[in-house]
């Protein structure tokens, strides 16, 4: 099971000059290599276990993509962002409020990351694994877990350093 992609991966999509080229990854077996719920010592892998990792075709790069889309989108807010007092003189990489909490700014970071996902999804299927529930990708989804914050999650997922 997959959680949702956070932001993170929608800021290095959406930030850089060039759309960079994305390629999505399907990985199984790595929770018997480093499992969560290891003893000590957990920093050692457990020897003699297998992984396995699938690749999927670029999604990302100069072709037409969804993802040059939201980049062009993308493009644009940071332009009126920009036009804003508030905007000069900010570091590269720091976004300022607008861009961070802006309605049309989360949007264009959600849409993002349901695009990654959707990519390692297809990779999952070729793969030959069933579709998971559509909602184990919502933010929303997991918020039910309520303030737990490591640990091994009421769905049996484990979070964080346990």
């Amino acid at each position: 099971m997959m959680r949702y992609f956070k932001w993170g991966i929608a800021r290095l999509i959406l930030e850089p000059d060039e759309c960079p080229d994305i390629i999505p990854m399907w990985l199984e077996g790595n929770d018997q290599i480093m499992h969560e719920a290891r003893q000590w010592p957990r920093f050692v892998p457990r020897i003699g276990k297998h992984c396995r990792v699938w690749f999927g075709d670029n999604v990302g790069g100069d072709g037409s993509t969804i993802f040059n889309e939201l980049r062009r989108q993308w493009q644009e807010l940071v332009a009126e962002d920009e036009k804003r007092e508030e905007r000069r003189g900010f570091a590269m990489g720091v976004l300022s409020d607008g861009l961070k909490y802006g309605e049309k700014a989360i949007a264009l970071r959600e849409e993002c990351t349901r695009q990654i996902r959707a990519a390692v999804l297809a990779v999952r299927r070729k793969r030959g694994l069933p579709d998971e529930d559509p909602k184990q990708g919502l933010v929303e989804t997991w918020r039910q877990e309520g303030g737990k914050k490591e640990g091994k999650m009421d769905d049996g997922s484990w979070v964080g350093r346990t």
